[in-house]
């Protein structure tokens, strides 16, 4: 049972690669069929469950009510989803973000389970070092408008530069990950080198300094909820 549970919530999750817009496209008719296929043996894994256990206990149990209600949402989903397609309505299929739930909440998961707690509990205490990293990118970004914006600076593409705040801002959380560097800061070095100066205290301010201190802190945090998890 544990086996055959497995394969149809990876066969469930591996959908999402042949469904519209898909990498590898398949009729919808067969995908379809695949959802449904899965979500009867979902069911019937419940229903199996089910008879083996409580009724007291088993309605008590969050995991068979969420995944009860997701069995629901998706038939509901692919059955308004067909419709629409059937008249030509271009829609979205909305229910493949609750196809995780499956992964996590029938009981041969638990480590999965486990961990997935280990996360939720972590969140709120990494809150605080994320408020900050935010607070920084505002106010380099700020800076960067204050700077840049009234020089009239275009970029290689003959495009306005930092002059817009929310595109500033989405500029320097990509330079974060340095995936734009140095080509976000290339306008401001050619017509300064000076300016370098501010891209090199963002790098190292957020990237090196904030982005150590919060793998830190998740590392910290998730370790601690995990051991007591497993009472150590």
């Amino acid at each position: 049972m544990r086996t055959a549970t497995y394969f149809f919530i990876f066969l469930n999750l591996s959908l999402a690669m042949f469904e519209e817009p898909a990498v590898y496209p398949l009729p919808f008719l067969v995908t379809s069929l695949l959802e449904v296929l899965c979500l009867l043996v979902f069911l019937g894994r419940l229903a199996h469950f089910a008879s083996v256990t409580l009724h007291s206990v088993f309605w008590r149990d969050t995991k068979n009510i969420c995944i009860m209600v997701a069995i629901l949402l998706s038939l509901t989903d692919l059955a308004i989803y067909g419709v629409l397609r059937v008249y030509g309505v271009r829609s979205i299929r909305w229910s493949r973000i609750v196809r995780p739930i499956f992964l996590i909440n029938f009981a041969e998961s638990r480590q999965i389970r486990r961990a997935f707690r280990s996360i939720r509990n972590t969140l709120p205490e990494i809150t605080y070092v994320f408020l900050l990293f935010m607070f920084s990118l505002l106010m380099f970004s700020l800076m960067a408008l204050k700077l840049f914006g009234e020089r009239n600076l275009q970029t290689a593409e003959g495009l306005p530069y930092f002059r817009n705040y929310l595109e500033i801002v989405f500029d320097l959380y990509v330079l974060v990950t340095t995936a734009n560097s140095p080509d976000v800061m290339m306008p401001a070095f050619d017509f300064s080198s000076w300016y370098a100066l501010f891209f090199i205290a963002f790098v190292i301010v957020n990237t090196y300094i904030f982005m150590s201190l919060f793998l830190a802190v998740v590392y910290n945090n998730y370790k601690k909820h995990l051991k007591v998890m497993l009472g150590g």
